[in-house]
């Protein structure tokens, strides 16, 4: 290989480190010029911030749950109740609970017996409100 050959190759290869140190300087200006103890600073940061969101969608859905379980207990406990009453046991009344509001719908034999029916869903722990939409059968 002639010497004009070498220095050639020699000079091409400075081209292409140089051209390279240039590309990461370049890549390292669009990302604000951080050292990268700043960079891992900022990669910490932001797997923080999305475990603290995950825990926090978490917790809401964990909320949810814990909400629809008090409801369907409270539906159990209000029926377990009608059901106790003799005048309540043969007839179906539909029981529904959202957020501690019982709704009670159906047929109710007796003005008294629609009465005693919002009495009990009212008893049971965890219930802030009884729409009785029971009907009196004539």
């Amino acid at each position: 290989m002639s010497y004009i050959d070498r220095a050639f190759r020699q000079g091409a290869i400075v081209l292409a480190i140089a051209g390279s140190a240039f590309a990461l300087t370049a890549c390292g200006d669009k990302a604000g010029n951080q050292t990268a103890g700043q960079k891992v600073d900022s990669a910490i940061a932001k797997s923080e911030q999305a475990g603290a969101d995950a825990k926090a969608k978490t917790e809401s859905a964990a909320a949810k749950v814990g909400a629809a379980v008090d409801d369907a207990a409270i539906t159990a406990s209000v029926s377990t109740g009608l059901a106790k009453d003799p005048d309540l046991s043969a007839i179906k009344i539909d029981v529904d609970t959202k957020g501690g509001v019982v709704t009670l719908s159906g047929p109710a034999p007796t003005a008294a017996a629609k009465s005693r029916a919002g009495e009990i869903a009212k008893s049971v722990n965890g219930v802030s409100a009884v729409n009785n939409n029971l009907e009196v059968k004539s």
